[in-house]
């Protein structure tokens, strides 16, 4: 992404040297607003049969995942070190020997330098928190918590079943065990202004976010947003209108927050709009040029000019 942005890929390289890439793995884990622990019909937005080479209720046992997909890095992108992304549904949602299991299989794969488990803000506790950091010793760990928005109205519109709080909370408390943060964002939430967007980004960076992957809000089959978006309900950010926002949003956040990715994909027999997510490469030209025409950059407008590197927002709702 060049000079603008500070990308995941340049983030790998400085920190191991070589090619790492990431395996997508579904360890077959559940999410509490599906089984009726919060709620049964999930987000109104989300079905992983559109994102997920393992999407379904029985994938492959793990290590087979992770060969098939190490075998096919290798071959695609002469890939060397792997990163293991626990990204299916909520990756913290068990019993914590369940979770040490599924963890550990890792360790019997060398050329894994990372673990990334991806999650719920309101599904960590202390003990799961310490049997993640144990493995800091050995590999890059992240957790990456599905934020999307820091406007309550909005969690609850898309069915989220969490609020900002619990983001806050969750974020605070992964931090403190050294442990590097990554927050989900989406641009284009409906009912969502502009200004609402940025004061987004103004909250992200005044926590400790080490890493933020921005989706556009697209529209996926067998969803309830497919619903309203055929109805006419739902409006959708044009290319022009998403790179934009997201400019103004990379401006607010810290210039050393990895950007693990600028905009979402999907499968294409899953995607019914906008169909111009896929087109990454347009998406990343686009904003590199929106940045020079406007000679700013990543963090051009971040808090800590002014002293800030982020605000504790422990007890607040």
């Amino acid at each position: 992404m060049g000079e603008y942005i500070y990308a995941f890929s340049a983030y790998l390289k400085d920190k191991f040297g070589t090619r790492v890439q990431r395996l997508s793995l579904n360890a077959g884990f559940t999410c509490p607003n599906r089984d009726g622990k919060i709620g049964k019909n999930g987000c109104i937005y989300c079905n992983d049969e559109g994102f997920s080479h393992f999407a379904g209720k029985k994938p492959p046992p793990l290590k087979q995942q992770i060969r098939q997909s190490m075998d096919y890095a290798k071959k695609r992108y002469k890939a060397k070190k792997f990163i293991a992304y626990f990204q299916n549904a909520t990756n913290t949602y068990a019993p914590l020997e369940k979770l040490r299991k599924t963890y550990d299989v890792i360790k019997e794969f060398p050329d894994i330098v990372g673990l990334y488990i991806s999650t719920r803000p309101d599904c960590v506790d202390k003990k799961i928190l310490n049997l993640i950091a144990s493995y800091r010793r050995d590999y890059d760990v992240w957790i990456e918590y599905g934020l999307q928005s820091s406007h309550d109205r909005t969690l609850h519109f898309i069915n989220r079943g969490h609020i900002f709080h619990d983001f806050v909370k969750a974020a605070e408390m992964t931090a403190e065990k050294d442990i590097k943060v990554g927050a989900h964002v989406i641009i284009g939430l409906p009912g969502e202004t502009k200004e609402d967007i940025l004061k987004t980004a103004e909250k992200v960076a005044r926590l400790p976010v080490s890493g933020i992957k921005f989706h556009m809000m697209h529209v996926l089959k067998k969803t309830k947003i497919e619903e309203y978006y055929r109805k006419g309900k739902i409006p959708l950010l044009s290319f022009k209108e998403y790179v934009n926002n997201l400019c103004d949003f990379l401006e607010i956040i810290s210039p050393v927050c990895v950007v693990f990715r600028l905009v979402s994909d999907a499968r294409e027999d899953f995607l019914v709009a906008p169909k111009w997510i896929n087109k990454k490469s347009e998406v990343i030209k686009a904003v590199n040029d929106e940045f020079k025409e406007r000679k700013t950059k990543q963090g051009s407008k971040y808090p800590s000019a002014s002293g800030v590197v982020y605000i504790s927002m422990k007890g607040q709702q």
